[in-house]
């Protein structure tokens, strides 16, 4: 009898269909992998089957029993404790309290026991002995810890709740091979009692080191059900990312093209990049693939001067270039668009005109703003995207988030720069805008410019792309181009398997 089981599980949020079908059986005792790529709802399954979200369709059964969970604690009492991908501790506070926060030790008055909460802080805290460093104690705040440690903290927590059935959403992405091989001997120790555990990785390594079963998804249904001894690594990519076509050759540049030289990094590092090399010929557009995360948009910043190289060389059109600032990178012709609108790109409560030509006064080191000259320059290149505005004197805050993105593209389009450095610069902007921003990346390669761009969505790499530099954490492991420009090779490499 299975510990779980969900069967056509569906759950829309607004207009997205985040899951159409479901499907998920865990056994008692089990170690079972979800996989799929992003957004094909693996974490909402979980979060159903945790009682964070209530699903729209379906059934879950705990013991073959349905069961319709009004909140998380609901599911804590069936036996059910879900690590979040997105940590839930609270800084202020020790490690000793978030560990047992809302399920603290009480003595025969109602107080809180301290002495037993220290002394199941301590316990608990011994299951990572050896590997997680004197930092790690009761008495330390979260905020003071490590990302890893932090992450450390999040499992002990769950682990705390004693669970049946432990959900783990990509529970090692901050833990270093020792801590994560520490935490693969908890979960088959608890294996070895009867717990089971749910485990969401983009570790291919992982999940054939401790897996038992593996579940993959894809665009919000359940594809597949393997045993892991039975299948292989290629069947679970294939059974990921669907029937695959290789995108047409016409359009890419010719090898000859690449060879030129035009941007050239060669193994550079800063505090999230290790020893990247890469070249981008003038009228090349390379993208930068791999899951979230693994240094892509680090790469970008270091080349923008946001986040300085600390080592290696980089050179631009064969001359010498480090940039240690933002303002070295745009003279030297760069321009940087990023997803991040709100962070990296809005001047708030200033107009759309001086969103538009921020970028212009520094290039070309303007000390007057002639309206004259700028506003026409300004007002083409937006209405290049099709950026909808009542006038160039409104605040940049008066457009919808789209059009707010349209107009920081714009903005760097006006300095005419010779390289274009995309952040996911696509983030809320309509299709008819993607398909513009395409075409005018082809034409600032046909004009000569190097574009380099990540995207969070595959799709846009295979069709933009001339190559695509495959990253996982911090390091460029391939580079696919021509056949190997595909989905299968695409999440083979950023799952952990050089193509």
């Amino acid at each position: 009898m299975a510990l779980l089981e969900a069967r056509g599980v569906g759950k829309r949020f607004g207009a997205v269909v985040a899951l159409s079908d479901g499907r998920l059986r865990v056994e008692a005792g089990e170690i079972h992998a979800l996989l799929g790529a992003n957004g094909c709802g693996k974490s909402t399954l979980c979060k159903t089957v945790a009682g964070a979200v209530a699903p729209d369709a379906g059934t879950i059964a705990i013991d073959a029993e349905p069961r319709h969970f009004r909140g998380p604690r609901d599911a804590e009492r069936a036996g059910i404790a879900l690590f979040y991908q997105e940590l839930s501790l609270i800084p202020q506070l020790s490690v000793e309290a978030n560990l047992g926060l809302g399920h603290e030790p009480r003595t025969r008055l109602g107080f809180v026991d301290r002495r037993s909460s220290r002394a199941r802080a301590r316990e608990l805290i011994a299951l990572f002995e050896g590997v997680a460093g004197p930092d790690l104690t009761p008495e330390a705040l979260i905020a003071d810890l490590t990302p890893d440690l932090r992450q450390i903290v999040e499992i002990l927590k769950v682990l705390a709740r004693e669970p049946r059935l432990l959900i783990l959403d990509e529970a090692t992405a901050a833990l270093d091979g020792r801590q994560a091989e520490r935490l693969f001997e908890i979960l088959r120790r608890r294996k070895g009692e009867g717990v089971s555990t749910l485990m969401i990785s983009h570790r291919l390594d992982e999940v054939f080191a401790v897996a038992d079963r593996i579940t993959v998804m894809r665009g919000g249904a359940t594809v597949a059900e393997l045993a892991t001894a039975e299948t292989d690594r290629n069947t679970v990519v294939r059974h990921m990312v669907g029937e695959t076509k290789l995108r047409p050759a016409a359009g890419r540049r010719p090898p000859a093209a690449q060879a030129q030289a035009g941007l050239v990094v060669a193994q550079v590092s800063n505090p999230r990049l290790r020893d990247v090399s890469l070249r981008v010929a003038p009228g090349e557009i390379v993208g930068l693939g791999g899951l979230q995360g693994q240094g892509q948009s680090a790469f970008l910043q270091g080349l923008f001067g946001v986040l300085p190289f600390s080592s290696g060389a980089v050179t631009l059109a064969g001359e010498a270039f480090m940039p240690a600032r933002p303002a070295d990178a745009i003279r030297r012709g760069l321009a940087y668009v990023s997803g991040d609108r709100g962070r990296d790109a809005a001047l708030s409560g200033r107009s759309i005109f001086e969103n538009l030509i921020a970028a212009v006064l520094v290039r070309e080191k303007r000390a007057l703003v002639r309206r004259s000259v700028l506003v026409p320059r300004a007002a083409q290149h937006a209405d290049s995207l099709r950026t909808k505005y009542a006038s160039l004197s409104a605040a940049i805050g008066t457009l919808s988030g789209g059009n707010q993105q349209k107009v920081f593209i714009a903005r760097w389009l006006a300095t005419g720069p010779r390289v274009v450095l995309l952040d996911d610069p696509t983030k809320g902007i309509d299709l008819a805008a993607k398909a513009d921003l395409l075409a005018i990346m082809r034409q600032l390669a046909d004009a000569g410019a190097s574009i380099l761009i990540y995207s969070s969505e595959d799709a846009e790499l295979l069709e933009w792309c001339d190559r695509v530099a495959v990253f996982n954490a911090g390091r460029i492991v391939a580079e696919l181009a021509e056949n190997t420009l595909d989905p299968f090779h695409l999440t083979r490499a950023s799952y952990g398997e050089v193509a």
